[in-house]
């Protein structure tokens, strides 16, 4: 057997024969109002559908500066290959989902274009995506199933039928009189449900043609003319062009409004004689193939305005005009987005009022929280996508510093920073603030998130950093800060000199906060042995209980009994900035903490409590910084010694912080010649 019968049996075996019945399923109009009595989830309107499958991949509860807010799985891409996840719009989703509840529930926002509004790079395209991708999936599962029909042809004695073109919902063959009685027949109260049953739209013309013949036919007996009808499962696709719809305006001489609403096609004009028989039309326009899902309008605002006509129908009245037809039912979400200077351009023109009534703004801002942005980036750059290079820890990070820093505001408060700002709103408590500040910094910030930085520009430069440094294996932060820098120069969408000043400012204040970081990782993986910490952290321990208790202590040498070691505790708590006015309850805090494990059967280890770690660190960091002398790295001579420290702590850099061998001797070099400078700060950041 060849190895290309092998594969083809490969596939063969792991085929799903019961699955593709399934999704292709056909019967008759009886058997389908059988269906909708078990399952009236079938004919669920397209605004019900999305919501619903949106809920169905579950919710769960997250706290954001002590704010709690709904987080909805299905934005971050479950089902596919996390291209999509969007990241730190928790806000902005929650208002679109609320949106969806109410049209689902028929409150009104149905009848509105939902316009997703927010500066370019802000995750609009990517949102618009994900619901699409997401309503094609939904319409392959079972709780996502949804039907239409086709007409039995009677052509040539093969059994064919002819697509109804919009594919509608069949239920629409009902005749409008006796809909209300049927409706109630088909409702069992024991069936929960979360949608009453409602038979909203007539029949698209193509299939009303087809109705109007075979009523003609069979003498008005309508049960024989739904005989001829054959109902099947309808999966969306947007490649097939079924029940997704995406139209992107070009230049104002090519619009034509056929490409929303369908052709006549001239062809067909000669087998059946005139332009108005549907038969003779291609309901092949955007709206009519969106038909019961989505329809997607990128830059919807730079529509010309005859077009304007066709959206405000189609969203308030949820009804077309195909050319030479009558007016005819649409059940499509409709879902537009715009930047802001085309936003502008809306509020200043009065033609656009009437479209301005039927729109509901959405909100999409720039990301404002680090770790948020950090993941965006860490989607395009990782092990797997940059092969043969390695980006050295921190390298993302004051990329998406930098990145957020250009989308805050400055805070009204002089006490406080732009760079704290960012802490703040990352999730750090810094002395002075609680959690409430960071509410008020917000909402005192109203355009935050809508100016800024795009990520595009960031995932540009990190690109070209990647190829500018053929030879490199590692690719440093200094390395991208610089592409960030040299790029402003050519930056488009920076149209003042005063704005590039800015950001380079910002550039500046990202770079002093990293060499803060890495002074703090190389002073740590200094001071990281183990058995001199733990001895250290001992000899504090011991003198703190002897001073709150008002003893002395025993000195291990000598034998005698000493006044506890004021210079000792106090070089230990100076590291972490606790004054000489607080050190009295600082240490009675360690001893109240060190007293209630005791009571639990724990015993005191220095690496529960951050801060005491921190502050032993520093102050062993300050003890052996000399026996190491890190400035001997910027010299070309290293005697043997001094190298098997420096490897040691290499070595805890590789293991601890997550560095390469190349990326942390760079580190320890750059370090080195920070000390070398004697520009080591006491105590560390």
């Amino acid at each position: 057997m060849s190895a290309g019968s092998d594969l083809i049996s490969l596939i063969a075996r792991r085929q799903n024969l019961d699955d593709y019945k399934q999704k292709h399923w056909t019967g008759s109009f009886a058997e389908y109002l059988d269906l909708v009595k078990r399952d009236p989830k079938v004919t669920r309107t397209a605004y019900q559908r999305l919501y619903d499958m949106i809920l169905s991949k579950g919710t769960e509860e997250i706290v954001v500066n002590k704010e709690k807010l709904l987080q909805y799985k299905f934005f971050e891409d479950p089902d596919a290959n996390g291209e999509d996840a969007i990241f730190g719009l928790e806000r902005t989703l929650i208002s679109l989902v609320n949106i969806l509840k109410s049209a689902a529930h028929g409150y009104g926002t149905e009848r509105r274009v939902l316009l997703l509004h927010g500066p370019v790079g802000s995750s609009k395209s990517t949102l618009a995506r994900l619901i699409k991708k997401g309503i094609e999936r939904y319409s392959k599962i079972e709780e996502g199933r949804l039907f239409t029909y086709g007409w039995k042809d009677d052509g040539d004695g093969a059994e064919e039928y002819l697509e109804c073109p919009m594919h509608e919902e069949p239920l629409h063959l009902i005749p409008p009189e006796h809909r209300a009685e049927i409706v109630s027949l088909l409702t069992d109260e024991e069936i929960p449900r979360v949608y009453d049953l409602k038979i909203e739209g007539d029949l698209c013309p193509f299939c009303r043609q087809m109705f109007n013949e075979r009523m003609e036919r069979y003498n008005g007996d309508w049960s024989r003319v739904v005989q001829d009808v054959r109902v099947r499962r309808l999966i969306l696709s947007e490649q097939d062009r079924i029940g997704i719809g995406t139209f992107q305006p070009k230049d104002e001489k090519n619009q034509d409004a056929t490409e929303l609403t369908g052709d006549i096609n001239y062809r067909k004009i000669a087998e059946y004689g005139t332009e108005s028989d549907p038969r003779a039309f291609n309901f092949d326009g955007e709206f009519n193939i969106a038909n019961r899902g989505v329809i997607e309008f990128i830059e919807v605002l730079k529509l010309d305005v005859a077009f304007l006509y066709d959206l405000l129908g189609a969203s308030q009245e949820h009804k077309i005009k195909p050319k030479k037809f009558a007016q005819t039912d649409i059940d499509e979400v409709i879902i537009g987005h715009t930047n802001e200077p085309e936003y502008k351009r809306l509020q200043s023109n009065e033609f656009m009022e009437a479209l301005r009534d039927r729109t509901v703004k959405i909100d999409v801002p720039y990301v404002t929280r680090l770790q948020d942005e950090i993941q965006i980036y860490q989607k395009d750059y990782n092990e797997r996508k940059v092969r043969g290079k390695r980006l050295a820890p921190h390298t993302l990070e004051v990329a998406a510093m930098w990145a957020v820093l250009t989308r805050l505001e400055e805070p009204k408060n002089a006490g406080l920073t732009l760079m704290q700002k960012l802490k703040l709103y990352n999730g750090k408590t810094l002395p002075g603030f609680t959690e409430d500040n960071i509410k008020e910094l917000r909402e005192e910030s109203e355009r935050e998130g809508m100016l800024g930085i795009s990520p595009r520009y960031v995932q540009d430069k990190i690109s070209n950093a990647l190829v500018a440094h053929p030879t490199e294996r590692s690719i440093n932060p200094f390395m991208v800060l610089n592409e960030l820098e040299t790029g402003l120069k050519h930056h488009s969408l920076i149209n003042s000199d005063e704005t590039r000043k800015h950001y380079r400012h910002l550039l500046s204040l990202v770079k002093e906060e990293y060499e803060d970081i890495v002074k703090n990782e190389v002073q740590r993986a200094i001071a990281a042995d183990e058995d001199a910490l733990t001895r250290l952290c001992g000899n504090y321990i011991d003198n703190v209980k002897a001073y709150t208790q008002r003893e002395k202590v025993k000195n291990k040498y000598t034998g005698q009994t000493e006044e506890p070691d004021e210079r000792l505790m106090r070089s230990i708590e100076e590291k972490i900035d606790i004054p000489e006015s607080r050190k009295d309850d600082f240490r009675r805090e360690i001893m109240n903490y060190i007293g209630a494990l005791a009571l639990d059967g724990k015993k005191f280890d220095y690496r529960t409590n951050e801060r005491l770690q921190k502050a032993l660190e520093l102050k062993l960091f300050q003890d052996q910084k000399d026996t190491i002398k890190l400035t001997t790295l910027v010299s070309s001579v290293v005697d043997k010694d001094t190298q098997e420290k420096i490897d040691i702590v290499k070595a805890r850099l590789i293991r601890n912080y997550g560095y390469d061998e190349d990326s942390a001797t760079d580190v320890l070099n750059y370090v080195a010649s920070i000390f070398a400078r004697g520009d080591v700060k006491r105590g560390g950041h």
